[in-house]
Order: C-alpha cells, then sequence, then structure tokens
C-alpha cells in the first residue's frame, strides 16, 4: 500500500481494508497483519503471513504494538477485529479491518482457485499424499486399519466429512488405500448440513471439488434444535450429528462410519476425562453402535499427529474451517460468550498443558497414549465392566 492510499483511509476514518487491497500489500515490510482468534482456531487454519495474538492477549498489551507499521486485523468474520482496530486507531495506530474476515478470506481463495487447472491441484494434493507424506500420512492410516482391523471385505464405509482438516484428508486417505486394497470394499463421502450458513457449505463444497472428493450431502436440523441450548449445546450437537450419520450411512446402504480423530484428539480425551470427569477413558478406534444395529463407527486417523496434517493442509495450500457452526459464529460475533465446557476452553487448556509438560518430558504425549493401552487391573481400585462396577476387593 502506497502512503497517499493509506493516509486517504485514515483521514477518512475507513476502517475496512477489502481483500484486493490486502492482496496488493500483504508482503509489505511495513505491514502487519494479526489473526485475533484463539490459538486453536489459529492452528487449524490461517491466513498467510498472519501472526495469532488472540484478542484478549493484544487488549491486555497494547503497547507493545509497533508504531510504525500499518496493523491489519482480522477474525473469523471481520466483526471482532473491527472493535479492534477502531480501538487502536484510538490510541493512536494506522489500524484496519480485513472486510469479512478469515471466513470471507477463504472464499475468496476459492473463486482463486477455480481460475487454476482443477485437475492439476487434485493430482498434486493426491502426489503430495503418496511421496512426501507417505510415511507420515498414509504409512500411519494404513497402519491403524491393520492394527486395530478395522476394514473388512465388502464392508460399505461412510467417510464422514464434517468440512475441517481432519475429515477431509481422511477422505483422500481412504481414496489411496481403495487404490491398493487387497481386498473390495465401498466408500460413501458423506457431509451432513445441519445448519450451515451459506458461506459456510460454499467453502465445503468447493473444497471437495478442489480435492476431487464426490460428497453427498444431506441437510439435518440439528443447528435449530441445540442452538439456544445453554448448557454443553457442542456436546449434545455431536450427540444428534452422530445419529443423523449412522441414519443416513444405512439408508445408503453403508455398515460402517468413518470419523476423523487422529491421535492428539485421543489424548487430549485421556486426559479430559481424569483432570475434568474423575475417570479414565479414551476415545476408541473403534464402537459399535448402540442404537443402529450392524452398524460400527471407525476410527482410521488413530495414529495420525495433528502437526503432519497441518503440515500437509499448509503444504498444498489448502484452507478449512475449524467448525462451521451457528454457535461458533455466534461466539465470533459476542466475544462473552462462553464455550462449551466439554469441547471448548477445556479443551484449550489440555492442549496447552500438553504443550508444557512436552517442554519437561518430549515422550509424554506417547506416555499419555500408552497408558490406557497398559492398565493394570491389580492395581486398580474399582473399575467398570459392561455397565457394572468392580471392586478390588472382590478378589482381595
Amino acid at each position: 500500500m502506497d502512503q497517499n492510499f493509506n493516509e486517504e483511509k485514515y483521514k477518512e476514518n475507513i476502517i475496512e481494508i477489502t481483500l484486493e487491497e490486502w492482496n496488493k500489500i500483504n508482503e509489505a515490510e511495513d505491514t502487519l497483519l494479526i489473526d485475533i482468534r484463539d490459538g486453536v482456531s489459529y492452528q487449524h487454519g490461517y491466513i498467510t503471513g498472519a501472526v495469532n495474538i488472540p484478542r484478549e492477549e493484544l487488549l491486555n498489551n497494547l503497547d507493545t504494538l509497533p508504531d510504525n507499521k500499518k496493523i491489519i486485523l482480522y477474525c473469523m468474520k471481520g466483526i471482532l477485529s473491527r472493535d479492534v482496530a477502531e480501538l487502536l486507531r484510538e490510541k493512536g495506530y494506522d489500524a484496519y479491518d480485513l472486510f469479512e474476515g478469515y471466513a470471507g478470506w477463504i472464499v475468496w481463495m476459492m473463486k482463486k482457485e477455480k481460475e487454476q487447472n482443477l485437475q492439476l491441484r487434485v493430482d498434486e494434493i493426491e502426489k503430495s499424499i503418496r511421496k512426501k507424506f507417505h510415511k507420515d500420512l498414509f504409512g500411519r492410516f494404513a497402519k491403524a486399519v491393520n492394527q486395530y482391523d478395522l476394514i473388512h471385505e465388502n464392508d460399505k464405509i461412510a467417510v464422514c466429512i464434517s468440512g475441517g482438516k481432519d475429515s477431509m484428508l481422511m477422505a483422500k486417505l481412504f481414496q489411496e488405500l481403495k487404490r491398493h486394497n487387497k481386498f473390495p470394499f465401498e466408500l460413501e463421502f458423506l457431509v451432513m448440513d445441519p445448519g450451515y450458513t451459506e458461506t459456510n457449505r460454499q467453502v465445503i463444497e468447493d473444497n471437495a471439488k478442489l480435492m476431487g472428493i464426490p460428497v453427498t450431502i444431506f441437510d439435518s436440523p440439528i443447528f435449530d434444535a441445540v442452538f439456544e441450548i445453554e448448557n454443553s449445546p457442542c456436546y449434545l450437537c455431536a450427540r444428534m450429528r452422530r445419529g443423523y450419520l449412522y441414519s443416513k450411512a444405512k439408508e445408503l446402504g453403508c455398515n460402517k462410519i468413518a470419523l476423523g480423530h487422529h491421535y492428539d484428539d485421543v489424548i487430549e480425551t485421556i486426559l479430559m476425562g481424569m483432570l475434568y470427569s474423575g475417570q479414565v477413558q479414551t476415545m476408541m478406534p473403534k464402537l459399535h453402535s448402540t442404537n443402529f444395529e450392524g452398524m460400527e463407527l471407525i476410527r482410521p486417523m488413530y495414529l495420525i499427529r495433528e502437526e503432519d496434517i497441518k503440515h500437509w493442509r499448509d503444504y498444498n495450500h489448502l484452507h478449512f474451517i475449524q467448525c462451521a457452526c451457528r454457535f461458533t459464529d455466534n461466539c465470533s460475533i459476542n466475544p462473552d460468550e462462553k464455550t462449551d465446557s466439554r469441547t471448548g476452553s477445556k479443551r484449550i487448556e489440555i492442549k496447552n498443558l500438553i504443550r508444557d509438560m512436552k517442554k519437561v518430558n518430549p515422550y509424554v504425549e506417547g506416555n499419555i497414549f500408552k497408558s490406557v493401552e497398559n492398565v493394570n487391573l491389580d492395581t486398580v481400585v474399582e473399575y467398570k465392566k459392561n455397565g457394572i462396577r468392580h471392586s478390588f476387593l472382590e478378589e482381595y
């Protein structure tokens, strides 16, 4: 951005900067792009070149910002970031809000992708899985399938896609596995729309095309049902979504649904259960459905690290929305809206806890994972089996 352009906007109190304007100056040395979302949202996807300073942290440290740079801020939709930009202007900073935020940027990037050779992009993404990320992604995917006996001959699997990096990668890994399969099985790439905004649904559809994933999309009324729920809306939403996915998968003739939970989800769940629920439990690599006879849930990403998923995403210049739900959208508008303690702030706390423990013990993640593989019932005071509680006193 040249000096005259910026001065005119500042003097006229034009606080928003469009994506086209930002694109012209995004590599300028005197420009600082700041993502004010929380760290977890940032790690799920961010604008290239942005630094992450969460909103509260930024507001508490305004004096540390450089006063010789043009500061451009963004959040999910450009709503919270506008308020922060206005505050910075009052403090004398040359600050702007990126119009429509990260969500708008993704849509803008998708439009640019459509102008390119689509098949070439699909080929590049698939090649990266076969070559550069074969060991860390496909190798661990195949290992989980074999180690936990997840796929059998003539299975028909509903690969459930939420639109995030994890489930999109899972779909590509399933496609790659099918190219090498030693026995026949079928895939159905299933996307449930529980009430997405038009923008969020478009992002999911565009990413599916970009990655060569032939999705089947069906609607459900889940967001309307849980939006006004105050206690644990995310937990209730997850339970309802799974029920709808099972039902649609069974309707399509599937006997299994596949979810994109990865290694880090597993160890975070272990710690969350211990610290917040007082129990030892984890996500299982596969489960029989209790409500849909003959249906099974599998997690073939079980051994894949989240850091490797992010590396693959960034290497291929892919962009996803962390959570496309209406509850997240509401939080992006109202910063005081509380996140669900089951899946929101508590999971962020656990991520930070594991990160801090890893500084002292680099093996802590592997030890947490192995802890539920090495349970010694001789040293457990009580445990549950099939819903029945047992005590060590029974055999003492």
